[in-house]
């Protein structure tokens, strides 16, 4: 996974540094500002929405629309992984030709990229759609076994307005594959990013902190202690970054020498956000502290890193800046207010959130499981015992 924020002084691009063994020109200080203000905004925007897409994540029958879970195991394992995937990415560029192992994984995200973003558009495109659109119903579905022990391994339930989504997106998919530009590889990317911070649920805090912790030692290492990180990030043909030209200005769409954000920087941040957001509704106070008090530490850790990189004229690790804020602000922010007990016990998973395959508004709140066992209480009290409820509370 990329985590790395590249050098705007390098002459980083997607393919190489250089084109026919002349150096690039420097970037303008404008072209600069452009691109890493760019970067910014577009990091940004899926964490915001995803966050918001998070907490009305429905339960349903279709698994793109389940939650995974990440646990304290899943967390602690995590950068192992990562680790032995980017190392294992690093090696078959060495070994094998670069053309045909991105040949092989443009394939590959070409057909993520289109799920993806058809599943970040769907909630958009719905409200273009006129009231007599026939809007049929079909349902994808495998299973293996007989009578009994059938299983279902694949239940995907979709309507004629998702077959309209998939449509555009398999022409930015298209376009994607033929021009590898840079405009429909970050259309890839914020849809990656906007799925992950969705669909990929923290349980608890705690959980957050051993996976921001670990990734953080993670980033440090493989940006600092090796080149491996930057050459992999230099190399690999995929959305796996966002990149914004820092010669725009002089180019305009045709520009080549980019800047470049990983969406690891993005999507683990953003999911740790997500579950402080989660958390403010379990509170029942109508107010999103956490939740802004992580996206306002997200924004300085960032700024903070474009800085940093600027000064040293040297790829930095965002997590370093990053990894810090997110944590550090909001446990502030919970110790000024006396809540570090309620952050710390709040369980995701138990939450019951309200099934709402599409919303169009954003619920109020989210029992927490204390209210919900009181809840549940009162019911098995009898009439007699039962206090009358807030309906915003279901």
């Amino acid at each position: 996974m990329d985590s790395a924020l590249s050098d705007p002084h390098n002459g980083s691009a997607e393919g190489g540094g250089a084109a026919n063994g002349t150096t690039r020109p420097p970037s303008t200080p404008e072209g600069i500002a452009l691109a890493y203000g760019s970067l910014l905004l577009m990091a940004l925007l899926p964490i915001f929405f995803g966050a918001l897409r998070s907490v009305r994540c429905a339960r349903g029958k279709n698994a793109s629309d389940m939650p995974e879970t990440i646990t304290s195991r899943d967390a602690a394992r995590f950068p192992i992984i990562a680790s032995c995937t980017l190392l294992g990415l690093y090696l078959f560029f060495k070994i094998f030709s670069q053309e045909y192992i991105n040949l092989l994984l443009s394939m590959y995200f070409f057909v993520l990229g289109i799920l993806a973003l058809s599943h970040t558009i769907s909630p958009f495109m719905n409200k273009f759609f006129p009231a007599n659109f026939p809007n049929r119903q079909y349902q994808l579905l495998f299973t293996q076994g007989s009578g009994e022990n059938k299983e279902e391994i694949i239940n995907y339930e979709f309507d004629a307005k998702d077959l309209v989504c998939l449509g555009l997106s398999s022409i930015v998919g298209v376009w994607y594959l033929l021009r590898k530009h840079w405009i429909a590889n970050n259309l890839f990317g914020l849809a990656f990013s906007l799925n992950g911070v969705e669909l990929l649920h923290l349980n608890n805090v705690s959980t957050g902190c051993i996976l921001l912790g670990g990734l953080f030692i993670y980033d440090v290492f493989w940006v600092f202690g090796t080149n491996v990180m930057v050459t992999v990030a230099k190399s690999f043909e995929a959305p796996i970054k966002l990149v914004f030209p820092q010669d725009l200005l002089e180019k305009g769409l045709e520009a080549d020498n980019f800047a470049m954000l990983g969406l690891g920087d993005i999507v683990i941040p953003g999911i740790f956000i997500a579950l402080l957001l989660r958390f403010d509704i379990s509170l029942k106070k109508n107010t999103h502290t956490y939740f802004y008090t992580s996206f306002a530490a997200y924004i300085f850790g960032l700024g903070l890193t474009i800085f940093i990189m600027h000064i040293f004229k040297h790829a930095q690790p965002a997590l370093l800046y990053l990894v810090p804020a997110c944590i550090g602000f909001p446990v502030l922010v919970a110790l000024a207010k006396g809540e570090v007990t309620e952050m710390f016990s709040y369980e995701s998973s138990a939450e019951i959130l309200p099934h709402t395959p599409r919303l169009t508004h954003f619920p109020t709140v989210s029992g927490s499981p204390a209210s919900l066992a009181d809840s549940m209480q009162q019911k098995l009290a009898g009439p007699r015992r039962r206090r009358p409820q807030n309906p915003s509370a279901m």
